[in-house]
């Protein structure tokens, strides 16, 4: 404790040579420091890019600049790149690198463009998103059932790490039986080998989003769109108990009293029991390209001539 006391910031010596003088472990310094609060500023533009990408998930940071520049807040894209990191924000639009899996890891191809969904527990599929709460953010990951829709678990935590999500997970196998098919994104959480033992142990077939694709995790995402607009922008939760008490709320009304438009206007839980009045189907919005046409070989040259070079365009006379 008294050698702690004579490593001071403002000395001429840099921290890192003062601990090592001193005998004192860095972790153990900066372990006894107050973390650093968040800037208000920051709280204020996370949430108006977390209703923003809401509305329009599309967005990347150059649009949430020039959306934030039209609400009268100049602030620089850096800044913006920084914030919608933090949140786990994407913009969806067809594209590269609109997914940042661990190069470590192994992805796997993505198997339900154009495969009719008639059953429950065919396909299951997860996601997380950022909550906002009123002096800081959390995080959820929910498992939704693709033919009814349903949630079925859902945990909330204060850091992206891969263990909130493997709980989650664990929780519906052990609550619902298992899919046939469970698809996720390319995120690091969902790649990892603590997630992708659990789908190999159960026998799970695994499906993985394309990179770029808007649509292939398309109900997970709206999901979200009605968990923030039908609870979390109305309640304004205060903390993490506050915000997991008003989900559990949520999400019971989600599956037992609202009706779907997509179920025949039944509830999710009406459809999951009965295996009615859902399905689902993603269609190839954007088909890739076909093949392009191989460019002619160069012409050869004649005697005496030069030979054309290969990036030589034509010009009708």
């Amino acid at each position: 404790m008294t050698r702690r006391g004579w490593i001071t910031k403002e000395g001429v010596i840099p921290v890192s040579r003062q601990c090592i003088l001193a005998g004192v472990s860095r972790a153990t310094l900066y372990a006894q420091q107050k973390p650093r609060p968040v800037k208000e500023d920051s709280l204020l533009f996370s949430r108006l890019i977390d209703e923003e990408y809401t509305r329009h998930p599309f967005y990347g940071s150059r649009r949430m600049v020039i959306f934030l520049e039209t609400a009268g807040y100049a602030v620089n894209r850096k800044r913006i790149q920084g914030l919608m990191r933090g949140m786990g924000l994407a913009g969806m639009a067809p594209g590269p690198n609109t997914s940042k899996p661990c190069p470590e890891h192994k992805v796997y191809p993505y198997l339900l463009r154009g495969v009719p969904v008639v059953r429950p527990n065919q396909v299951w599929s997860t996601d997380i998103t950022y909550i906002r709460l009123a002096h800081g953010f959390a995080y959820l990951v929910a498992v939704i059932d693709w033919y009814s829709r349903r949630v079925l678990s859902w945990r909330i935590s204060n850091n992206m790490e891969a263990t909130f999500c493997v709980d989650c997970l664990e929780e519906a196998l052990r609550t619902h039986g298992k899919p046939e098919i469970f698809n996720t994104d390319q995120g690091s959480q969902f790649t990892s080998t603590a997630f992708i033992s659990v789908l190999n142990r159960e026998g799970i077939t695994i499906s993985m989003d394309g990179r770029g694709r808007a649509f292939d995790n398309i109900f997970v995402e709206r999901l979200w769109r009605n968990v923030k607009y039908e609870d979390v922008y109305l309640k304004g939760y205060t903390s993490m108990g506050d915000l997991a008490a008003g989900l559990s709320r949520y999400f019971t009304f989600y599956n037992t009293e609202r009706p779907h438009k997509a179920l025949g206007q039944k509830t999710p839980d009406v459809a999951y029991r009965l295996a009615k009045h859902g399905g689902a189907l993603i269609v190839d919005r954007f088909p890739s390209r076909e093949k392009e046409t191989e460019p002619a070989a160069p012409e050869k040259a004649k005697s005496g001539q030069r030979r054309p070079a290969v990036n030589e365009v034509k010009c009708a006379a």
